[in-house]
């Protein structure tokens, strides 16, 4: 069972069930952390385009997903975060690009729900707020009193790229410190899941008990390269003079 790509063109594209105009494609990332760098230059370069992304921000202006954004290629946004992006900003203002915002936390359980088959769910995040207008709401009881509560459907793509820190040839993924962020979620939720890696090694090489992401989830694997691994905001304090 090897599930090895050449490279992420060949992951995404490769034959009839290659990632296709107006798919819904999930990206792992938060910010620019953990961004699977080389699977969206692949998009980029191929042009493919009314996606609709679930991630939790799109990047910034040039970088991570905000270049698919600045192509063009983006027709909704699926996210819990918005800001940090002109392009974004403008786009949605022009009526070129429709957003919907999620909870961060709603975000993510509405993708693990998806994961585990699980087609809806009940939350009080978002009640009384806009977040609630069109949707069922009831009142549960959550060990602090009555709460109104409403209904979240399950999130699920047709393509999840990730990228990970280690991965073996079955797909089993190891993500490094908060680079993990929304990937597992993401892996789980996708028809098929790309996954680009750091380091590819044998099976059996990776630790059962460090494993993140197990490779029932991942359909399709390649080592990443020229990695840039962007900073979104850095901040450098002057030494104090001695």
């Amino acid at each position: 069972m090897n599930k090895v790509y050449k490279n992420a063109e060949a992951a995404l594209y490769d034959g009839p069930n290659g990632l296709a105009d107006g798919a819904v494609l999930l990206s792992g990332g938060f910010g620019l952390c953990g961004n699977p760098e080389n699977a969206i230059a692949a998009i980029s370069k191929r042009g493919t385009r009314d996606l609709t992304i679930v991630s939790n921000n799109c990047g910034v202006d040039g970088k991570g997903l905000g270049v698919l954004l600045a192509a063009g290629q983006v027709k909704k946004m699926i996210s819990s975060y918005v800001g940090e992006n002109k392009i974004f900003e403008r786009l949605f203002l022009d009526g070129k690009l429709e957003v919907e915002l999620c909870p961060q936390g709603t975000l993510a359980e509405r993708l693990r729900a998806g994961g585990a088959g699980i087609p809806a769910f009940f939350t009080p995040t978002g009640a009384g707020t806009v977040r609630a207008e069109g949707r069922e709401s009831r009142v549960y009881n959550l060990g602090n009193g009555p709460r109104s509560c409403i209904l979240e459907t399950a999130l699920r793509g047709d393509y999840a790229i990730v990228k990970a820190w280690k991965g073996d040839r079955w797909g089993n993924l190891i993500y490094r410190k908060t680079a993990r962020n929304f990937s597992p979620m993401m892996a789980a939720a996708g028809r098929i899941t790309v996954a680009e890696v750091e380091e590819l090694v044998e099976v059996g090489e990776l630790d059962p008990d460090q494993i993140h992401t197990p490779g029932i989830y991942v359909q399709r694997i390649f080592k990443g390269t020229q990695y840039e691994k962007p900073i979104e905001q850095r901040t450098i304090r002057k030494r104090p003079v001695k």
